[in-house]
């Protein structure tokens, strides 16, 4: 149910942990998992929910409602030295001269190894996500999906948008955290307000807008906040899950036909914009026929057969 938001937003509320029944094999020390709710929301009128379409042609006429839990796994993947090491080596090759320059840059596990200095990067990774649940008990299903890919993400802030052209609506993603200082993750329309520090590993669900803060702007991004210089840079390691229909069932966002979010009142964020200081969506009346048969964004060039990583994989 939609509600108002009140003073910019809110600190964020954190569930009891959960999705973690089996450990075994899980890297030492045993991470700390934090569960964060991000599912009541800020909807504009006149609509009342949120549920994202997709340009694919195995949903082409189906959504899902937002996955309403983001993840912190805080654990001991790499120390501060190695993310120092990182760090210099993920600079060098990303260009984030402008305030909210948000920049990707390819890489490889065998090369994050050999920099950082931590073998078997890849598989330490896969464990901390394991701890999530979000893609069953399997560590298996974890592995598989971390060697898909996996990015340097630099930024400089980052103005509210959301990610969900192609495979990115039935994916969720991961952020590891090598360098943000005073910086917060914000979802506004979730009155999520998440500080970040070096080492987080964050699973999120992108279809909802999404930046990053300063915590004394109190939810808002400001893009003269991030100037040059050292302090206004972040930098990440990122990748994608791509979950399949069974899993996110089991996560209570199952995809299903279009008239059914039609009629619980909910706005394509598909086909939404944002403002990329506050948030606010925009053009709001102009959505108002999204949630139809009627309409159709399958984009030619996409594929229906990507690779699932959930437990049936």
């Amino acid at each position: 149910m939609a509600r108002a938001m009140k003073g910019g937003g809110r600190r964020s509320a954190e569930l009891p942990r959960q999705g973690c029944r089996d450990n075994v094999g899980m890297p030492a020390p045993q991470a700390t998992h934090r569960i964060v709710a991000a599912d009541a929301h800020v909807v504009p009128p006149p609509f009342r929910a949120f549920a994202v379409r997709s340009d694919e042609p195995c949903h082409a006429f189906d959504a899902r409602a937002p996955y309403g839990r983001v993840h912190v796994v805080a654990d001991r993947i790499v120390d501060a030295a190695a993310r120092a090491r990182l760090a210099q080596a993920g600079y060098a090759r990303v260009d984030i001269s402008e305030p909210f320059a948000v920049d990707y840059a390819a890489t490889t596990w065998d090369a994050l190894a050999a920099t950082s200095g931590v073998a078997g990067l890849a598989g330490a990774v896969a464990g901390a996500l394991r701890v999530t649940g979000v893609l069953g008990d399997t560590l298996a299903a974890y592995e598989r999906s971390v060697a898909t890919r996996v990015d340097w993400l630099a930024s400089r802030g980052a103005g509210f948008h959301n990610d969900v052209a192609r495979h990115w609506s039935r994916s969720l993603f991961w952020i590891l955290a090598l360098d943000v200082g005073d910086v917060e993750f914000v979802m506004p329309h979730a009155g999520l307000r998440l500080p970040l520090a070096d080492g987080d590993l964050v699973v999120f669900d992108p279809a909802l807008a999404h930046g990053l803060c300063r915590p004394a702007d109190a939810g808002r991004a400001v893009a003269q906040h991030f100037a040059e210089g050292d302090t206004g840079r972040q930098l990440f390691l990122t990748g994608e899950m791509l979950l399949d229909d069974a899993r996110w069932a089991a996560l209570d966002a199952p995809w299903q036909p279009v008239e059914l979010h039609a009629a619980r009142g909910a706005l394509d964020l598909l086909v939404a914009g944002f403002d990329d200081r506050g948030g606010a969506v925009q053009r709001v009346r102009s959505l108002g026929q999204a949630m139809s048969r009627d309409i159709c964004h399958v984009d030619e060039t996409s594929t229906a057969g990507h690779v699932s990583h959930g437990d049936d994989s």
